[in-house]
């Protein structure tokens, strides 16, 4: 039997390959995009983010949409171009990345969490609808590490109670749910661009709808100098063009202009790292122990499968914890983290901090009652992190690479009773920063 490299041994995976993990890809077009812009000093102009704009909806299918630096502007104008405000409260999956609601409190909104399906990840129908109240606005629908949502139950739960839905993409650029594009099912539609989502432009965001009240009210929240064109929205008197958030959103022309090489191409790179990751994530799968998170509906996709991770089975390893079985893969040479994000219910920042000195936890916003108890238990997201390990990100689809990976895999899976004697147990509390 092999010794791992945690105790002693030989890495298995001693030299990283740069070239499968690096990203993204530049071209040169891409760099010419980019000192054309620095050339012709229009960092801070509009057109090219415009036609990139334009091109963006046309790939996705919607009408309209509208870049922001990042993809936490994005969401918050997508937020309030929905009316999450004062006395509203907004809905969200427990395991997300932070910008997923966060901005909701800023416009004096509450954030009730719901638990996640144990499957996918993925936003709990049930527990979603077991979370509405009179108040409750709208919801967020996160494609967490690219996996489609359920959002034909999602949607009929929405209608039925007159709920707006933002599908928040920023793991699942160009995925499909059931054959169609996801960010086209809601309402509206977020999500991050930045440099390392599959679809990496630097760092932007991009909001995309097919409702012209909707792109109007986002463009009047953060894009002062659009406001005067916008067609059919109601400016009053002597407002002049000051954005209603006061916010500065206008996104740099250095990332659009990337944002427009990246549509030539992003597609044929989509498919190669979905190519190259099917085939790693099955590999993996083979040993026992370990399995894939699905695909539970036809023709669908895990998009440029962002942050995709497996499932781990500790009673199949005689009890050893995830932390000290990611450890030993890491020592291997093998990139994997253990666990995923930390579920947001549990932090603090929205159970108990008063941000804005209201005498009150300012995720409660408009009144005092205890968000814990609103939250109530969410046992999916609670111990998750402790199930789920990530996939090494390959870029490209080298089988004889990606089976040196899998093999050091395989190699401290074989030999995880040597593991057993050191192992503290400790529990893998997730990472707020991860996504």
């Amino acid at each position: 039997m092999s010794v791992l490299a945690i105790l002693g041994g030989p890495k298995a995976i001693p030299e990283k390959d740069e070239e499968m993990f690096h990203w993204p890809i530049v071209n040169k077009e891409m760099e010419d995009a980019v000192l054309n812009v620095l050339r012709d000093g229009s960092m801070s102009g509009t057109a090219i983010t415009r036609e990139f704009e334009k091109k963006f909806a046309e790939w996705l299918g919607v009408k309209y949409a509208v870049a922001a630096p990042n993809g936490t502007g994005s969401l918050q104008e997508a937020m309030f171009a929905l009316g999450v405000g004062p006395n509203t409260e907004l809905i969200c999956p427990s395991i997300t990345y932070w910008a997923s609601c966060m901005p909701a409190i800023a416009l004096g909104a509450r954030v009730v969490f719901a638990d996640v399906e144990a499957d996918t990840l993925c936003l709990d129908p049930k527990s979603f609808e077991s979370h509405i109240t009179p108040k409750t606005k709208a919801v967020v629908v996160v494609h967490y590490q690219g996996i489609p949502a359920d959002m034909d139950s999602i949607l009929a739960i929405a209608r039925k109670h007159d709920i707006k839905v933002i599908e928040d993409c920023s793991h699942a650029q160009g995925g499909l749910y059931k054959g169609k594009k996801v960010g086209t099912f809601g309402d509206v539609s977020a999500m991050s661009l930045m440099s390392g989502k599959s679809f990496a432009t630097g760092e932007l965001g991009i909001l995309c709808t097919d409702s012209i009240d909707i792109y109007n009210k986002a463009v009047s929240f953060a894009h002062y100098e659009r406001i005067g064109e916008l067609t059919g929205f109601p400016l009053p008197p002597h407002a002049g063009h000051l954005p209603w958030g006061g916010c500065k959103h206008r996104a740099n022309q250095m990332c659009t202009a990337i944002g427009l090489c990246q549509l030539k191409k992003y597609d044929a790179e989509m498919a190669e790292i979905d190519k190259a990751m099917s085939y790693a994530s099955k590999k993996m799968a083979e040993i026992p122990g370990i399995s894939e998170i699905p695909l539970k509906y036809p023709n669908s996709t895990k998009a440029g499968w962002y942050g995709a991770e497996v499932f781990y089975d500790s009673a199949a390893f005689s009890g050893l914890s995830l932390r000290r079985f990611v450890d030993a893969i890491q020592y291997e040479g093998v990139p994997v983290h253990a666990g995923s994000n930390a579920p947001l219910h549990r932090s603090s920042l929205f159970t108990s901090v008063d941000i804005y000195g209201l005498g009150r936890a300012s995720a409660c916003n408009y009144d005092s009652s205890d968000p814990v108890k609103q939250n109530g238990d969410l046992p999916v997201a609670d111990m998750i992190n402790n199930r789920v390990f990530s996939i090494p990100y390959f870029k490209h689809y080298r089988p004889e690479v990606i089976d040196r990976y899998i093999a050091a895999i395989r190699k401290v899976a074989d030999n995880y009773r040597d593991l057993l004697p050191g192992d503290t147990k400790e529990n893998v509390e997730g990472n707020f920063f991860r996504f």
